[in-house]
């Protein structure tokens, strides 16, 4: 009776372990294309990722860098005042988009160009997102301390650009 008992407290035991292991396998499974990572124009273009992968990418919007298509197309320049990025999106932009505020948009690099099938702008006047606002300050830090950008009397402190 009590060797019973061992055996079977043993498979309770490996059974909850290998369901443990399955759930977690496909969890991780399920989530890899949930997960977007932030990046700003200078990181992609310090190290630019695969066509395929998706990813965010944050920053603000060019100062008269917004062009309209035909239909709902549009193409806009995304920096962190260090670079910039050309984006490309066919939808309608939120309400708040505008220049010289902070976006992010989810999509893919094609050829150069940021391809956006998502943009979010911010939504009130104070607000930035935080990514956005790392980076940014980041990339200010950057010019400070090493010059990383070819023209550091274009770069615009952090705190000085549209209130934030």
């Amino acid at each position: 009776m009590r060797n019973l008992k061992k055996k079977r407290r043993i498979q309770i035991i490996i059974t909850a372990a290998v369901a443990l292991t399955l759930s977690t396998a496909l969890i991780g499974y399920a989530m890899r294309d949930g997960i977007n990572f932030f990046r700003s124009p200078s990181q992609i273009i310090a190290s630019p990722p695969s066509e395929n992968e998706v990813f965010r990418l944050g920053g603000v919007v060019e100062a008269g860098s917004i062009r309209r298509g035909q239909g709902e197309t549009v193409s806009f320049r995304v920096t962190d005042h260090c670079q910039s990025i050309e984006v490309r999106f066919a939808g309608i932009l939120p309400d708040l988009f505008a220049e010289n505020e902070g976006t992010v948009g989810t999509g893919r690099l094609v050829n150069g160009v940021f391809e956006a099938h998502e943009i979010l702008a911010k939504h009130d006047e104070t607000y930035m997102p935080t990514e956005v606002a790392a980076a940014l300050e980041e990339a200010g830090h950057q010019v400070l301390a090493g010059g990383a950008c070819d023209d550091p009397d274009a770069v615009i402190p952090v705190n000085a650009a549209a209130g934030y």
